[in-house]
């Protein structure tokens, strides 16, 4: 049952008159089933990982909270660890380790090794991460091992946030799941009001956007220059308005039970740098990469003696600089493989990692051409460079996303350069991409309408308290328009499913 069916929105409302109706203690319970009843619709069959997510998760914490030798506790972390991790990486990566390995062999005519049909269980990258979270915390005695193995699968489970994050925390999530909620009007407006704008992100805008960018990317052979910049621009739209459109969807869905989940956007495509962009998007993922991995690796004995020896070689600033930028080059590493089992992923992440990392060592560098040139650097006019800068950036690395192979993204790139023709914007030639005039009028409305609002919200104003501020008629006139304009204004091809959805 996908996120934008009827059936999840039913459940949705359903299970909130059940949660309200039943004594506080009680709800957690009613959250409980209807995650793992939402779960069980796309296939029972997903279920046994989960679960299996969940009791050696539970098991592994509670052994490690009364165990007082650190070294065992330590061994219990590594078991859980590779345990969950393990499944995520046998069942993500053997096809694709599979692949390399028969590769290489027929370079030296040796046989081939048969590929698995494997099923990946919905969601596994989200459930994972965020469970073992919770481990790791409670190694590190951040709070108490969770006793009651059910309120653990709620957790792991919660419906709103299985199938694409937010990637939460447990000591922030625990005390909204199992204190009970009041019911609270403006917690079902606000709620609603986030869900329909993230129907409207998905429908009207990622679903259309998707058609003309995949008409590209799925024939690159047949378009250059201006054609690929185009799709790109289109691609650009649909993962975010796609993912940003499902976190809200699953946002507000939370928030209809007194649940406040983490945000994990903040307005990426106005960043002036690629590492500000990754830290305004998917910021839940960044967030755990910096506390699991950055400042583990970071900090490690290696690591310090590197920083040591770098400073005396290189000097103070670089010598500090260095390990943050191998910190930097290894998290997007994992980033891109867990974005897919691809070399795509992998080089995409290195894109990114290497272009943090040099930005960082260079930085000095950059400050002293900017005074020689007597740029001023906190400007209007270089703030808008920077943007724009940074969104060509970003663009670069959405073609290994966008591109079923890491060569055909190659091939894309160097595409762009070759017949850049300015006339197929306006020569009728972008109504062969599957998209007609109507296709085009409504994205560029729909476009403006996010603009405006992105800057709002970067200026500091919460659109939702913005709009509740308002008399009750204009109030509920907006919402009703929300609802109701989505519909016709709606993609009416193929809905795509939530991209990060797969994950």
């Amino acid at each position: 049952m996908s996120f934008i069916s009827a059936g999840f929105l039913i459940t949705i409302a359903l299970g909130a008159v059940v949660y309200y109706l039943v004594p506080k203690k009680y709800q957690w319970i009613v959250l409980l089933v209807m995650s793992f009843a939402f779960y069980a619709t796309y296939g029972v069959k997903y279920i046994g990982y989960i679960i299996f997510t969940i009791i050696s998760s539970y098991i592994f914490a509670v052994k490690m909270e009364v165990c007082e030798d650190r070294a065992k506790r330590r061994r219990l972390l590594i078991a859980c660890l590779c345990c969950n991790f393990g499944i995520l990486v046998g069942m993500k990566y053997i096809n694709f380790f599979i692949g390399n390995i028969n590769a290489l062999s027929s370079l030296f005519g040796g046989g081939r090794l048969p590929l698995f049909n494997i099923v990946m269980p919905l969601g596994i990258s989200f459930y994972t991460f965020q469970t073992m979270s919770y481990v790791i915390d409670v190694y590190q005695k951040k709070y108490a091992a969770q006793k009651n193995i059910f309120k653990l699968a709620l957790f792991t489970a919660f419906l709103p946030q299985l199938l694409q994050g937010p990637i939460g925390r447990y000591d922030r999530l625990a005390p909204q799941f199992f204190g009970g909620q009041e019911f609270k009007l403006i917690n079902l407006e606000f709620g609603a009001q986030r869900m329909a704008w993230g129907l409207a992100k998905k429908l009207v805008l990622a679903d259309r956007a998707y058609v003309a960018a995949n008409y590209v990317f799925s024939n690159l052979q047949n378009y250059s220059g201006a054609y690929i910049v185009f799709a790109l621009l289109m691609f650009s739209i649909y993962v975010y308005c796609d993912f940003a459109g499902g976190m809200d969807l699953v946002i507000g869905a939370a928030q209809i039970f007194g649940i406040t989940l983490d945000e994990n956007f903040r307005q990426p495509y106005f960043s002036k740098s690629l590492g500000e962009f990754w830290r305004r998007w998917h910021i839940s993922l960044g967030a755990w990469m910096k506390d699991y991995v950055f400042y583990p690796f970071s900090i490690s004995k290696k690591m310090l003696k590197f920083s040591k020896f770098a400073k005396k070689r290189f000097g103070k600033t670089t010598g500090r600089v260095l390990p943050i930028c191998l910190a930097n080059i290894l998290i997007f590493f994992i980033v891109g493989v867990w974005h897919g089992a691809s070399w795509k992923y992998i080089i995409y992440g290195f894109y990114n990692g290497i272009i943090i990392a040099v930005s960082s060592l260079l930085k000095p560098v950059f400050a002293a051409a900017a005074r020689k040139c007597h740029i001023n650097t906190s400007s209007a006019g270089w703030k808008a460079v920077s943007i724009l800068r940074t969104f060509i950036i970003v663009n670069i690395g959405w073609l290994f996303d966008a591109c079923q192979t890491a060569s055909l993204a190659f091939k894309a790139f160097g595409r762009i350069f070759i017949n850049f023709r300015l006339d197929v914007l306006w020569d009728g030639s972008l109504l062969n991409l599957g998209l007609n005039l109507r296709d085009y009028k409504v994205l560029a409305v729909a476009v403006l309408i996010l603009f405006i609002t992105s800057v709002m919200k970067e200026r500091g104003i919460k659109l939702r308290e913005f709009v509740a501020e308002r008399p009750v008629v204009v109030r509920w006139a907006l919402y009703i328009i929300l609802v109701f304009v989505t519909a016709p204004f709606g993609y009416v091809g193929s809905t795509t499913e939530f991209v990060y959805a797969q994950f």
